[in-house]
Order: C-alpha cells, then structure tokens, then sequence
C-alpha cells in the first residue's frame, strides 16, 4: 500500500510538472506568437505608412512640379500673348497708315497741275532773306506746299507730254532722287555758305543719267529768273569729247540742229568754253567756236507771267519739242537713244 501510495503520488507529480511544462510552453509559444504577429503587423504598418508617405510626397512632388510647368507655361503664355498682342497691333497700325498713304500718294496722283502760282515766287524771296536752317525748318510746311508739292504735280502733268517727245528722258516726281532737284545746297567747295536755294530746278534726265551732267530737259524757276535749258552741261571729258568728234564728222547735221528754226528762234546756246581750240582739233575749222564749248546747253528764256500761268506746260512741252533736233545730235555722238 505505502510502494502503491508513493507510486501514485510520484505519478500525480510528473503529470503535474507535464501539465505545468506544457502550459508553460504553450504560454512561451502564444507570447512568441503575439510579438511575431506584433512585429509582422508593425513592420507592416510602418511599411505601408511609408509608401503611402512615399507616394503622397511623389504625388506632391509631381503636383508640384506640374504646377511650376504651368507657371512656367503661363509665364511664357503671357509675354508671348503680350507679344503677339502688341504685334497684332502694330500691324493694323502699319496697315491703316499703309492704307492712309496710299490714299493721299492717290489724291496727290490725281491732282492736275493747273499753275505753280505767285506763292511760290513769294516763298523764294522770303527765303532768300532768311537763309538759314532755323528758318527753313520752322517754314518748312510752307515749303512744301508752295514749292515741292506744286512742282511734283508739274512734274506728273508733264509726263504724256513728254513722252510723245522722247520716252528717253524721265519724269519722276519723287519727292527725293527724281526730277525736282534738292533745295539744299553743296557748300563743300564754295565761299557762299549758305544752306539753301532760292529756285526752283527741274531736271528731266536721260534714263542713263545719274546727275545734272547727263543729257536733261531743265526747268529754272527763281524771282526775277525763269528759263528752260537743254544739253549737257559740263559732260565729263568722254562725252565732251564724243561730241566735238562728231561736230567735226557731221558738221552739217550740226548746223541743222543748233541754226535751223524753230530751234534757233526760241533758244541760244550758252555755258563756258575754252580760251584755246581744244587739243587735236583743228584750229580753222568753221565750228570752232562751238568745238571750245565746255558746256553744249541752249537757253530759252521765259517771262514771270508766263512761268506762272496756266499755259506753262504746254509751253515748256513746245520748247522740247523744238529743241528735239539738238538734243538728238547730243544722244547720237554718245550713242545712246534719243
């Protein structure tokens, strides 16, 4: 009985110490559980809190970025809009002064010459006693409109005229580099310094001609002063040349062009010429007179009233015509059209 008792109460312990083991194992393992699970679950959730935070910073990032592309883009949009704006505008500007030009170049096309009047005269005068750029910049709308206006709508009027005479010779109403010559003065080389002219000069030129020493129909408009010139005056020594050749090669179509009428009722010759026969040139012959000549122009003179009045261009136009036999020698010895 006492082995038995012992035996059982042994037993009783080992189950006990068993029971007590595994409860202790099984509580070890569920603690060990909970803190894997624990850990797993906050790795998880730091994880996860991280990537969302990743991604939110990206996104924002990217938000941002976009933001700063659409700034950039709206700063672009606008000087751009700014500049296409203001070049919209500029070009409708440029547009109707374009098409306000273009009608007062068709206004002033279609005014007819009818006379250059007394104001002109009266302009001249007035400037002759006030020569000096003060003056004439303060006077310069009068100047316009008494002397270069009336001249280019003269030169205009001329145009038919006198291409029914020679289409060689150009009228250009240009209000610089055509017919109508510069008002201002070349005072490089002269004691006369002063700035200004006080007439009028007309030049139709030859379409060769660059400058007043080229073949040229000429109109001269100053108080006191009114004529027409043809010819050359002082061609350089190559045409001077061609010309006194000729005189001496075909003397009597020289003869026909400068004494016959109705040439010779209405112009004389005029310019400078030489003390001594020119170089190589004989000395007896009949024409020397002429073969002296440094200039080969012929003058008409033209009274005030006349000048002023309403029949001025047909006038001049029966004053080229008339000169055509003498300007056609000219062209010829330089061979060019006439």
């Amino acid at each position: 009985k006492a082995s038995a008792a012992k035996k059982k109460a042994a037993s009783k312990k080992t189950t006990k110490a068993r029971a007590a083991k595994k409860k202790a194992a099984s509580k070890k393992t569920t603690k060990a559980s909970a803190a894997k699970k624990k850990a797993a679950s906050k790795k998880k959730t730091t994880k996860a809190s991280a990537a969302k935070k990743k991604t939110s910073s990206k996104k924002t990032t990217k938000a941002s970025a976009a933001k700063k592309t659409s700034s950039k883009k709206t700063t672009k949009a606008k000087p751009a809009a700014k500049k296409t704006a203001s070049k919209k505008a500029s070009a409708a500007k440029a547009a109707v002064k374009t098409t306000a030009k273009n009608e007062t170049s068709a206004q002033t096309a279609a005014r007819e010459f009818s006379a250059f009047g007394p104001r002109l005269i009266e302009f001249l005068v007035e400037l002759g006693m006030n020569n000096d750029k003060a003056w004439f910049t303060e006077n310069k709308g009068q100047y316009e409109a008494a002397v270069r206006e009336p001249a280019r709508a003269f030169i205009r009027t001329m145009g038919p005229g006198l291409a029914a005479i020679s289409s060689e010779f150009v009228a250009n109403d240009k209000k610089v580099g055509g017919s109508l010559m510069r008002v201002y003065r070349d005072v490089r080389f002269s004691k006369d310094k002063t700035p200004y002219k006080t007439n009028v000069g007309i030049h139709f030129r030859h379409k060769v001609g660059k400058d007043a020493h080229a073949p040229g129909l000429y109109v001269h408009i100053a108080p006191g002063q009114h004529f027409v010139g043809v010819g050359m005056w002082r061609p350089d020594k190559d045409a001077l040349a061609a010309i006194r050749k000729r005189i001496v090669e075909d003397t009597d179509a020289w003869i026909a062009a400068t004494q016959s009428t109705p040439f010779s009722d209405r112009f004389e010759l005029g310019g400078e010429s030489l003390s001594r026969p020119p170089k190589g040139f004989d000395k007896e012959h009949p024409m020397l007179a002429d073969l002296k000549r440094k200039d080969h122009i012929a003058i008409s003179t033209v009274d005030e009233g006349m000048m002023l009045g309403d029949g001025i261009v047909d006038h001049i136009l029966g004053l080229f015509e008339a000169a055509s036999p003498y300007m056609a020698f000219q062209c010829q010895a330089l061979g060019i059209s006439f």
